[in-house]
């Protein structure tokens, strides 16, 4: 099977779990604090709010102690940042651009949006995950939407991978803009770097490794598969391969969205798998707090965590990243992970799925067959095109 994958696997690396906005958001301005040479800064969801303010305020001070501030935001994903924020970001020593801007009249190539989400300091830290810089993220005391305050995950790395994010980061910039990136400067890791990982690209139709690597680890799996994913309108390959695992005795699970959602829609198409994922043995978990944004694939001691949400939208058009571990560590903090959500889930069950309400089934009915006219819309649109 070939993979096609863009980067080798490395053995000396460090990943540490950062769990929810209290854990990253400063971990993440911290490291801004202690650039030395440049600052990557690559970006899906960004708003004006609070949490920009803060990013704003580290970069520009970072730029004007000279260091070189590289700044790639998605134009559809930036659409509700005030242009007085934009403007902050436009200084001396920072640099902007704004990937694909939306265009009605190119609405084919507008489709595809850049979703990766990066930080990247000098050559030595990199900050990876499914957070944006947005308020969504923060627990809000003012207001009584239960969507705030997502529950998301970033991890921190250091180590040999991070070459591969910068390299990720500047096919992309190169392709963006006629400012050169500095070069990396060459660092020699010490021996207590142990932990193995490989950076795993998603490029567009037919490019897509995230997917494919999950798809092999799964099959190869013997003791579990543990999903955690926004949304769930993935392929019937994937479904497919959850279930075969839970047949042959595969501890699976899905950990996904309960009544908060940011696209309540979505989660509704999403249900109608569950009926046959739940009679092969699969095993469906809503989180109830709040709504859980984290993208999570543990298979047996292989893990990926990123950018890349199980919807076919995701997995066709958009430029996502992942970092895949196999640790021992990182698997003991991920599984601690699973398991507090799980506690604080609703587990369906076979049985009573088959006898949910009619008016649940008929919102199931409707958010599918929404999801399907736009899927025939965009295929229309590529033959259109062609």
């Amino acid at each position: 099977m070939n993979v096609g994958y863009s980067f080798p696997w490395h053995n000396q690396n460090s990943f540490q779990l950062l769990i929810d906005s209290g854990k990253f958001y400063p971990r993440m301005l911290a490291a801004i604090e202690q650039a030395e040479h440049f600052i990557l800064v690559e970006q899906y969801l960004v708003s004006s709010g609070q949490v920009l303010d803060k990013f704003i305020l580290a970069l520009t001070k970072a730029a004007q102690h000279g260091i070189q501030v590289f700044i790639l935001f998605d134009d559809y994903g930036t659409r509700a940042i005030k242009q007085s924020d934009l403007n902050k970001l436009k200084q001396k020593n920072m640099y902007f651009v704004s990937y694909n801007p939306f265009k009605w009249q190119k609405l084919y190539s507008s489709l595809r949006r850049n979703h990766r989400k990066l930080l990247l300091i000098d050559n030595h830290t990199a900050y990876v995950g499914g957070a944006g810089l947005s308020d969504e993220y923060l627990p809000s005391e003012k207001t009584l939407d239960e969507t705030l305050n997502w529950h998301d995950i970033m991890l921190e790395i250091q180590g040999q991978v991070v070459i591969d994010w910068y390299t990720s980061f500047s096919q992309i910039w190169q392709a963006c803009s006629a400012t050169t990136l500095p070069k990396p400067h060459d660092k020699n890791w010490g021996p207590e770097l142990t932990q193995a990982g490989r950076v795993l690209l998603a490029r567009g139709p037919g490019r897509n490794s995230i997917i494919k690597s999950a798809l092999r680890n799964i099959k190869r799996s013997s003791e579990r598969v543990w999903v955690a994913t926004p949304y769930f309108l993935t392929t019937r390959k994937l479904r497919h391969a959850l279930s075969n695992a839970a047949k042959r005795g595969v501890d699976v699970r899905l950990l996904l969205p309960g009544p908060i959602s940011d696209h309540p829609w979505i989660s509704h198409a999403g249900r109608r798998y569950y009926r046959r994922l739940l009679h092969n043995g699969v095993k469906i978990y809503e989180y109830q707090p709040r709504f859980i944004h984290a993208k999570i694939i543990l298979a047996d001691n292989w893990i990926s965590i990123g950018s890349s949400n199980l919807d076919r939208w995701n997995q066709f058009w958009n430029l996502d990243a992942n970092q895949a571990v196999r640790d021992k560590d990182l698997v003991k903090q991920t599984c601690d992970l699973f398991e507090t959500d799980f506690s604080q889930s609703k587990l369906l069950s076979y049985s009573l799925w088959k006898h949910r309400p009619w008016l649940q089934r008929f919102s199931e009915w409707w958010a599918s067959y929404i999801v399907r006219m736009i899927q025939w819309l965009v295929y229309l649109a590529s033959r259109i095109r062609k």
